[in-house]
């Protein structure tokens, strides 16, 4: 059992989800979680540009870009699938679209509906591959960058 997992059978997902903004990472490069749902089907992550997370030109670094959207959604969907699964992030994507400055967001949000769909797939072909995407927003909306993720879910053996 990993720390992660330990901590998350001691204090439940939400606390973990509040505690990694202490993750030394999270910490150094200014990334916070700041709302999280009671069911864990949403998180909103947040980033300030600050004089340690800016790259040569004065905007977000984009790997602190990428880093604040890199394990919600794998994490999420192994909270919703429960222990019969094994889930892993398969691949990724960050399309950045405009500087990224001052403070950034992103919503992690995973329905029902699309839960519905893996645990279809997974009980018909053995395994599901799905996609899910992320938008950071800048403090005007615009999207800034937007960030693909690809997981691997298989029952446990």
């Amino acid at each position: 059992m990993t720390l992660w997992q330990s901590l998350n059978a001691r204090l439940g997902a939400r606390r973990l989800l509040r505690l990694m903004r202490f993750y030394p990472p999270y910490l150094g490069a200014g990334i916070r979680i700041t709302e999280v749902s009671e069911d864990l089907r949403a998180v909103t992550v947040e980033l300030a540009l600050k004089g340690w997370n800016r790259n040569y030109v004065g905007t977000h670094f984009g790997g602190s870009l990428y880093a604040m959207c890199d394990p919600f959604f794998m994490f999420m969907v192994i909270q919703a699938m429960g222990p019969g699964y094994v889930v892993w992030d398969k691949a990724a994507t960050i399309d950045f679209l405009k500087p990224g400055r001052g403070r950034v967001t992103a919503r992690f949000e995973l329905p029902e509906e699309r839960l519905a769909q893996i645990r279809a797939e997974v009980a018909a072909q053995g395994k599901s591959h799905p996609r899910f995407e992320a938008a950071i927003r800048d403090q005007e909306g615009d999207i800034v960058a937007r960030v693909g993720k690809v997981l691997s879910v298989r029952p446990k053996r």
